[in-house]
């Protein structure tokens, strides 16, 4: 029989797992207390990386089951995020996301959804490159400055550079 785990991760000391916990819960998974990892590490640390995953991985056996409310708890990096499946699928873990519907992640069809998920993400970050640069380039255009403002005044600058040269 398959053993259920549940992986929650927040990324500062300010937020609490619970309520990860709570949606995995009612979406109908039994959870023992032994059998769930909480962490509270930045998602753009790569999965392999948090201690808290790695121990979760050493303690997950073939035909188990984990559980996560959305893809980002697992990284934020599409790329990470299809290691990590790949490398749970390789040890026959199956991975269920709660925001797609509990689709097994390592299934032809949840393999599809992450694709296409992926892609979509892939294109709004492309689109974001391209309209910041289409404003920089027209605030340039404008003769705003760019950057951050300056934290010494005009005087100030001068009055170090005096300072430098006695």
């Amino acid at each position: 029989m398959s053993r259920i785990f549940a992986y929650a991760r927040v990324s500062t000391v300010e937020q609490h797992p619970e309520n990860q916990l709570g949606e995995i819960r009612a979406a109908g998974f039994q959870l023992q207390p032994r059998r769930i990892v909480s962490e509270t590490v930045s998602g753009s640390v790569a999965a392999s990386e948090r201690p808290g995953f790695a121990r979760l991985i050493d303690r997950l056996e073939e035909g188990d089951i984990l559980v996560v409310t959305k893809l980002d708890r697992l990284g934020r990096d599409a790329m990470d995020v299809r290691k990590t499946i790949d490398q749970l699928d390789h040890l026959g873990i199956k991975v269920h996301c709660l925001a797609l519907g509990g689709v097994d992640l390592t299934s032809p069809a949840g393999r599809m959804t992450m694709g296409v998920i992926n892609a979509v993400a892939e294109f709004e970050r492309n689109l974001l490159i391209e309209r910041t640069q289409a404003g920089l380039i027209r605030a340039k255009a404008e003769g705003k400055m760019l950057g951050r403002p300056p934290r010494l005044t005009e005087d100030q600058k001068h009055a170090v550079i005096r300072k430098l040269q006695d």
